[in-house]
């Protein structure tokens, strides 16, 4: 195949805007693939090698240098699949003959559950949220939103104000690949988002009275992207954490988001109706609390049952 000349810049870029205008593929997601894939051309340079060249070998030998350079499994994992993705691109393109990755299994995950939270936890979180900071208000809204939907922190953050106006029951959520899912709020939830909602627009009209635009998103912020970044929710839920005497180390936003699928399965929540609710698109994937349920019950059974606890009895 004759095919011309094109450099790794070209190779990836072109590649990133398919997978933007035709998958819908999230630009965190995008950043990701353009990260792996740069390193990966990188390793390539250093062995007098490009994209159009690249050989099984070559790609196997990247992942033993990923290995060597104490990348964790899941990371090298990621890097094989933004290499597959791409010389899938390029084969079909008519750029490559072959997909030199195709073949290559990627390394074995290791099985980890999930963390997740006791339900006494998340009171405590939701408390500090309603007790802590400033901004009480807003903070028991996101952690009330966050627990009773269990939205990805990236659709919280970047929720429209128009999903959230005239006491909504349920909420349309965008998620991954631009999939739309609806989920209910709880009537706590409901109350948080009415007490916020007329506090924001107070600060939204004050921002327009200065001659500022006004603010599309429920959670608007001075930043770049117009709403709370992940960072700073990530930070906050932190703050909250220590305010409620909760380990800072069991929570981030996504342990919210676990918490939310396993409590709801052990009241009895169907997983078909969970997957619904997170958005997964495999319901294999919201099985993972079935597992999580399974190892809270073995604790509890080897803490309070009688007969799991040595026998101290007098013979």
């Amino acid at each position: 195949m004759n095919t011309p000349s094109i450099s790794a810049a070209q190779w990836i870029s072109t590649f990133l805007e398919a997978q933007a205008a035709e998958l819908g593929a999230a630009n965190n997601t995008l950043l990701a693939y353009g990260r792996d894939l740069k390193d990966f051309d990188a390793y390539l340079t250093g062995k007098a090698k490009d994209f159009q060249s690249v050989a099984q070998s070559d790609v196997e030998g990247y992942l033993i240098y990923c290995d060597a350079q104490g990348l964790a499994k899941s990371t090298r994992a990621r890097r094989l699949s933004s290499i597959k993705q791409l010389f899938r691109f390029a084969f079909e393109e008519g750029w490559r003959e072959d997909n030199p990755a195709i073949q290559i299994a990627g390394p074995g995950l290791d099985k980890r559950l999930p963390k997740t939270l006791e339900v006494a936890e998340v009171d405590r979180l939701l408390e500090a949220a309603r007790s802590h900071g400033r901004d009480r208000t807003r903070n028991t809204c996101l952690m009330e939103l966050l627990y009773a939907t269990g939205m990805r922190v990236s659709e919280l953050v970047g929720l429209p104000v128009s999903a959230a106006r005239g006491d909504p029951r349920v909420l349309l959520i965008l998620g991954k690949g631009g999939k739309e899912r609806i989920v209910p709020l709880s009537p706590p939830a409901r109350e948080a988002l009415a007490a916020w909602l007329p506090v924001r627009d107070a600060a939204d009209d004050l921002a327009k009275s200065k001659g500022k635009p006004a603010s599309k998103f429920l959670f608007p912020s001075r930043g770049v992207a117009g709403y709370l970044t992940r960072h700073r929710f990530y930070l906050l839920i932190k703050e909250l954490a220590v305010a409620g005497g909760v380990s800072p180390a069991k929570v981030t936003p996504h342990t919210l988001r676990h918490a939310f699928a396993t409590h709801l399965l052990a009241g009895g929540a169907d997983l078909r109706s969970i997957q619904a609710m997170l958005g997964h698109a495999d319901v294999a994937t919201t099985e993972i609390y079935t597992h999580v349920l399974d190892e809270r019950l073995s604790e509890l059974v080897l803490e309070h049952h009688p007969l799991a606890k040595p026998d101290t009895r007098k013979p």
